[in-house]
Order: C-alpha cells, then structure tokens, then sequence
C-alpha cells in the first residue's frame, strides 16, 4: 500500500496532508511509534512514524533533523498529534517537508496513536495476505496449465490478460521463445540487444527495469529472471513499467516464472536426452561400431539421415585462450557454446543436422546442387556463427569443412576430413578460421564429383561390361586383374589359375567388345579408372 491508499482508511478520516505532497506515493510497508528522540536511528525504508512531538515542543530543530533523516533513510512519512504537545506544525518544518517530499501528517488530538498503529498494520497484513492467497491461486492454475500439456505459449497469453501486460519469454541468450502476443512492437528491439551481445543484469531475487531507447516511442519492460539448475535459463519480459507498489502484479509474474523453470528444466532433461542418442550414434557411425552398413542406414533413419543424400561436413572446435583452463572448466564452457550454436543453425540456408564428440562439434550439411555459390553459402553462414559466439561469449572458434559426400555411409571419411582440415588450419597458428580440406588421394577426388557423371563415365568406357546382366562377367575379372599386373599376361594367368593363351584369348574379345587397344595407354587410364569408380559404387 502507499502513503495515498493508508490516507483512505477511517483512522485517517480526520487527519490533514500539511506538507510533502509529492512524496504521497511513497509505499508504506510498516507503522511505528516514537518513544525516544533516538527512534530515527531504527527506522526503515518505507516505514511511516506517528508521534505526538513531545521531544519537539521546545526545540523545533529536533523535529526538522528528523524529517531531514527520514528523507534519507526514504521513510514513508511522519504523523505528528497537534494540540497536545504542539499546537501546530511549524512552518520551517512544513518548508522542509515539502523541499525533500517528505509527507507530513496533522494527526487530530483526540485519536489515540495505538489506534492508528493498530488499524494500519491491519489493513496492510489484511492486504498482504489476500495478495498471498492470489498468488498461492495463480501459481496453482499455471501448474495446472502446464502439467495439462498447455504448453508456454498459451501460459504467456493467460498470464498476459491477468496483469494486463504483454509478455515475452527468452532464453539465456536473449532469443525469443515465444509471446503473448504475435506483434509485440520490441520483438526487433530485443533482436537488436541479442546481436549487440546486450547483457541484462539480472539481481539473482529481484527483477528489473530498462528503457528500449529508440527514435520514436521509447519502451519501458519489466525483466524477470527465471531460475533452474543453471545461473539463469531465461526471462521474462513484461512490456511495461510494473511500479513496486503493484505488487499484485509482481507477484503474479514471479509464480508464473517459477512454474516456467521448472517447464523449462523438463524440456531440458528431454532435449538432453535427445542430443546423447544422437551423439552416440554419431560416435558409433565415425569410429566404425556398427556391425553392417544396414545397421548403419536403419538407425540413421531414426534421426532423419537419408542414404542417397549427398552431404558436407564442418567440424568446430573453440580455440584454447592464452589463460589454461582446467579440462572440466573448458569442456563446460564449451557445451555452452556448442548448445549455442545448436540454436543459431537456422543461418544455414540447408537443413543441417548437429553433434558433438568430445571437444569439437560436428554440423552435417544436407546438399542439393554442387558449386561455388554453395561453398561460398556455408562459409558465411560458418562466419556468421562465429561473429555470434565472440558476442555472447568473447571467445573463438575454427571449423574445417570437408569435401562432398555422395551418401551417409561416406560421412565417416567426411568427419575425418573436416578434422584434418581443422588440425590443420591451428598447424599454421591461425585462429578463428574456417579450413577446407585439400584432396590427397583419388578416391577422395572421385567424391567431389557428382555420381551421375562418374556413373556415365563407368558406362560409356566400360560399354557392356558395366553392365552386371552381361553373361560373361569373367571378361571384366580378367581385364581387372590384367591392368592390376601392369598389364603381364603371365601374371595374369598365373592369378586367375589359366592357360596363358585363355588369357590372350579373352583380352582379344575385350578389346573387340570396346573397340579399343588394350596396349595404349591412354586408354588403359580410362580402364582403371573406371573399375576403380564402379568398385567404389559396389562398396557403397
């Protein structure tokens, strides 16, 4: 209650508001007597005094050192008892009063300050106690909401109609969750302090207010931290000015927040959950733990990794600061900042899948079309993730990116590549960089290639012998082993346990089948490379 609201009740009819008028906003939390000139020592903020000035009756710079005191210990007023031990106020202490905004009250004679005491302090227990059973009765609907699987949303709506305020709900790095509201005017204002990396300070019991300051129309919210296991998982922001003396209001809010972590923390545990089966199968796909490669396409189904898609892989990974962190404190800070990044994917312009092994994380890249334009797309998209870690979080990170990988079971080679890339990117010293992995062997050039013109090359130099219906498939065991051995038809013969002349004899069909000399070199170029793409194929 404020100084205005205790003025309404019937002890107070009688009683005059002499000075302090602006102060009678003031909220009043409790009522005292005074006994003792001393009594100032012992009062507090927002506590209003009542008197009868016998200390004061013959020295009135004892009554104008109170009210100085009083002022700056931000008392709520003082009520002095006229006609008994003065016949007026003063008038330096009424000027007094109103230079500090210090409320003075002419309190009638005959009105026993017991009375007074008795009867304020009743209305505001009266008070507080209907504004616990309020807020015992909200926190007990927005349980109810939430164990009926209402979800945040609607939370925020209800909340919302009850104080009379739009809502929003952030996480802890200021991105929106969701609202009461579809258009709420300072969702682009709360972008705006996300990526300028904006801290709210947040005291650990209370709450908050700032001004959104823009050129038209500034905004005054109300910040509500919400608490779980961690410092702060997010906040609840109230789109106005709540004045503590509506504490109605506040109240409110901070039963809807406690019910809001303890939401919060429930759908942490299940993303928790949901983040280790897919680590651990990713673990299992890189280090080669299934038993089959159907074992491998079954289970990566579960997460939504299709067999045929071609993908690109990135490994990131913080870089190490100059001041050494124990390895419990890095790996901390660095699930931060990888379940960070988690929630920043969506500057990608594909769909991406996220993982994590040890100290790196993995993002793995479903491609469609292969060119420069791609590449160029997932390094600023690389670059963008960076320049968002250093704002919330002052520190960097690198990535190597591997080559393509034409189907799921090639992403084992394609984490092996992006972390090449990336060790070799920190062998240079550098920080902070985004590392593409340089090819170094043919098998890894034919995977930049599309499948489909590798697949028409296989046809068209191997002709029917690519083909798997032809009948005499030991035309193509023969000319593979023959180019295997440098092309020696002792040797040949000699591996496949055959006359040397069945061996001349096949070599004059294969290459009456091709139309090609078997003995140019050129064209034996073509020949390896062709099984060697087909063989690929087959163990894909």
């Amino acid at each position: 209650m404020n100084l205005e609201d205790i003025l309404q009740l019937q002890v107070f009819e009688d009683a005059v508001l002499a000075a302090g008028v602006d102060g009678k906003k003031r909220e009043v939390q409790h009522i005292n007597m005074m006994d003792a000139p001393d009594i100032v020592d012992f009062l507090k903020k927002d506590e209003l005094l009542v008197t009868t000035a016998y200390h004061f009756k013959d020295d009135t710079s004892l009554l104008l050192n109170v009210i100085e005191r009083m002022a700056e210990q931000r008392c709520s007023g003082l009520g002095i008892k006229t006609k008994r031990f003065l016949s007026r106020i003063p008038e330096e202490a009424i000027d007094l009063a109103d230079k500090v905004s210090l409320p003075l009250i002419e309190l009638p004679a005959d009105l026993r300050l017991g009375t007074i005491v008795n009867q304020t302090l009743r209305s505001i227990l009266n008070m507080r106690t209907n504004e616990l059973k309020n807020a015992l009765e909200a926190h007990r609907m927005f349980t109810h909401h939430i164990m009926s699987g209402k979800g945040l949303k609607t939370l925020l709506q209800r909340v919302a109609s009850m104080v009379e305020y739009q809502c929003l709900l952030l996480d802890q790095h200021s991105n929106l969750i969701c609202s009461s509201h579809p258009n709420i005017d300072i969702l682009k204002d709360m972008e705006v302090l996300h990526k300028s990396s904006y801290k709210l300070f947040l005291p650990k019991t209370s709450y908050t207010c700032f001004t959104l300051t823009r050129e038209e129309n500034p905004q005054v919210v109300t910040v509500f931290p919400i608490y779980t296991h961690q410092v702060t998982c997010g906040t609840l922001v109230v789109v106005g000015d709540v004045p503590i003396s509506n504490s109605g209001v506040i109240l409110t809010v901070e039963q809807a927040a406690n019910v809001i972590a303890f939401e919060l923390m429930k759908e942490n545990a299940l993303k928790q959950y949901a983040r280790r089966a897919r680590n651990d199968f990713f673990i299992n796909v890189v280090e080669g733990s299934f038993s089959s490669n159907e074992e491998v396409i079954n289970r990566a189904k579960e997460f939504d990794l299709q067999k045929n898609q071609k993908y690109i892989g990135a490994a990131g990974k913080l870089d190490e600061e100059e001041v050494s962190l124990s390895f419990a404190r890095h790996q901390m800070e660095a699930d931060r900042v990888y379940e960070f990044l988690e929630g920043e994917l969506e500057v990608f312009p594909f769909p991406v899948h996220f993982f994590i092994k040890g100290n790196m994380c993995f993002i793995l890249l479903e491609i469609e079309d292969v060119s420069g334009d791609m590449y160029d797309g997932i390094e600023e998209a690389l670059e963008d993730m960076q320049a968002s870690v250093w704002n919330q979080f002052q520190r960097t990170i690198s990535f190597g990116i591997s080559n393509i990988s034409r189907q799921f079971l090639e992403v084992k080679e394609a984490y092996t590549e992006a972390v090449n890339a990336l060790q070799s990117g920190y062998l240079s010293g550098s920080t902070s960089f985004i590392q593409a992995y340089q090819t170094k062997d043919i098998s890894e050039l034919f995977r930049i290639i599309p499948s489909d013109d590798l697949q028409k090359f296989c046809s068209y130099t191997l002709q029917a012998l690519s083909d798997a219906s032809y009948s005499d498939q030991s035309l193509l065991h023969t000319l593979s082993i023959y180019l295997e051995t440098h092309c020696h038809i002792s040797e040949t013969a000699k591996r496949l346990y055959v006359h040397r002349n069945t061996v001349i004899y096949r070599l004059e069909k294969i290459e009456e089948l091709l139309g090609q000399n078997l003995k140019d070199p050129d064209t034996t170029l073509r020949l390896r490379l062709a099984l060697r793409i087909q063989s690929s194929f087959q163990l894909s």
